[in-house]
């Protein structure tokens, strides 16, 4: 005879704070906006070719936003053991589901995904 035993389920472990990026050129700082988590580019360590503003954004009246204080992570709400929300590339312009999940009290793991299955991972790096 199988016996279940009822395991609680696996809460999201907090994600504030700032992060590295896995490509080394920014620093994001993750914090509560409102009852949600948000991050914002806090810090810019490669200078972009050209004006550092959204100049990718497919709204034309946001190209001007400054890159540094741009909201990239939205709101994110924990889901078991991982965050939901929403991630936003300036580079290609574009949002994409998101989900963060600590891996370790130094690494985080950034999945964005399009349709539901086209997806690219990235570990970030906390900075203390």
């Amino acid at each position: 005879m199988a016996v279940l035993l009822a395991t609680p389920a696996l809460a999201a472990e907090p994600v504030t704070g700032t992060w590295l990026t896995d490509a080394k050129d920014g620093l994001v700082e993750i914090a509560p906006c409102g009852a949600k988590l948000c991050g914002r580019l806090a810090k810019m360590l490669v200078a972009p070719k050209g004006p550092a503003v959204d100049r990718n954004n497919p709204d034309p009246a946001l190209r001007n936003r400054p890159l540094v204080g741009l909201a990239v992570l939205t709101g994110f709400a924990p889901d078991g053991d991982v965050w939901r929300g929403t991630g936003y590339d300036p580079k290609a312009g574009k949002n994409y589901a998101t989900t963060l999940q600590r891996l370790g009290p130094d690494t985080l793991k950034v999945k964005g995904c399009v349709l539901g299955f086209l997806c690219r991972s990235a570990r970030w790096t906390r900075v203390r």
